[in-house]
């Protein structure tokens, strides 16, 4: 028998991105989604893939009472992968409220329905946020976590935190925190991406819509840096090699192979690559030029880092597998595939 897990948040780019992973490894996947940031139609994509169609519900998790309906219904969910909250940088420090309202209330009202009805595994979609501007470059697990820099870092780091005190508390319940550093592209069928409402907040969707003619020009925050051209240093990794580390996570988990209740770990390539970088690359695999101008910086951004994925390696037997410029060819396919219907 298909053991069930549950996607929170689960027709999002990296949510359906790892429902297909889930789905091709074996696994019953459940979604719900309040379809802030994304469309149910993933879920006839998904099925073009995979030739499964998830079920899914769309209701928002901060509605506490919609969740222990839906979990007395599905006791026998083997384990969550939680992705549903809010992920702009940026947004986050002009509507901190929303943020904090939203990523821990929904994630309080999860592990609540959890205790509750028996559900005992967890896999949490953390950030390389919670290291702030790390002292010492790259950032191993146990690099000291800095204060936040950004209403979303903070809600990463109180979320770890809520986790792991749950995890103290109920020894029933087990969870591993997965924080990523900066997923990019798409799946290599072009049927799923990532598809951001109005104004894109992460880099390469805005390289894409720019190169696409969505956007006049590309903004640079900054190029006054402690870098070697400037930019930002960031740490790109493809998304489906992101969503396997998850299928990865949750076997670790109900296999009963995780070391401790609470385990932490990074998600990267171990390559550092600037923002003018990551354009370059994507000039080079598409032979587009990118129009882009130099602003000032924007608020909560960290100037560098990059993870060291040794631990992932070793421990879950997971490494990113994808080059910067696949990442950047899978982001183009899906780019002109989803503007072309």
């Amino acid at each position: 028998m298909k053991k069930k897990i549950l996607v929170t948040g689960g027709t999002g780019y990296i949510g359906s991105h790892t429902t297909v992973e889930l789905i091709e490894n074996g696994f019953e996947v459940v979604i719900i989604d309040n379809l802030y940031n994304s469309e149910a139609d993933v879920i006839d994509r998904i099925q073009k893939i995979t030739g499964i169609k998830p079920s899914l519900e769309v209701f928002d998790l901060c509605n506490s009472e919609k969740l222990d309906v839906f979990c007395r219904k599905n006791r026998d969910i083997a384990a969550v992968i939680h992705f549903a909250a809010y992920k702009a940088v940026g947004e986050s420090v002009n509507k901190p409220l929303d943020y904090y309202r939203n990523n821990l209330l929904s994630l309080v009202n999860l592990l609540d329905a959890m205790k509750k009805n028996g559900i005992p595994n967890l896999v949490f979609s953390s950030s390389c946020t919670v290291y702030g501007q790390p002292e010492k470059l790259p950032v191993t697990e146990n690099s000291p976590l800095q204060p936040a820099t950004s209403p979303y870092g903070n809600t990463k780091q109180v979320g770890e935190a809520i986790i792991r005190d749950t995890t103290v508390s109920d020894k029933n319940i087990k969870a591993i925190s997965l924080r990523y550093f900066n997923p990019i592209g798409a799946h290599p069928s072009s049927l799923i991406g990532e598809l951001p409402r109005g104004v894109p907040e992460n880099l390469v969707p805005y390289i894409t819509q720019t190169a696409y003619g969505l956007r006049e020009e590309l903004k640079v925050f900054g190029d006054d840096y402690n870098t070697p051209d400037g930019s930002c240093v960031r740490d790109y990794l493809h998304v489906v090699d992101l969503a396997k580390a998850h299928v990865v996570a949750v076997k670790r988990l109900i296999d009963e192979n995780n070391k401790t209740n609470y385990e932490v770990f990074n998600l990267g390539t171990g390559i550092g690559v600037s923002v003018l970088e990551a354009i370059k690359s994507f000039e080079k695999v598409t032979g587009i030029k990118v129009k882009y101008k130099i602003v000032a910086r924007r608020a909560g951004d960290i100037e560098k880092i990059w993870a060291d994925p040794s631990y992932a390696n070793k421990e879950l037997g997971w490494k990113t597998l994808s080059t910067l410029d696949e990442s950047m060819k899978t982001a183009w396919e899906w780019e002109k595939k989803v503007r072309s219907k």
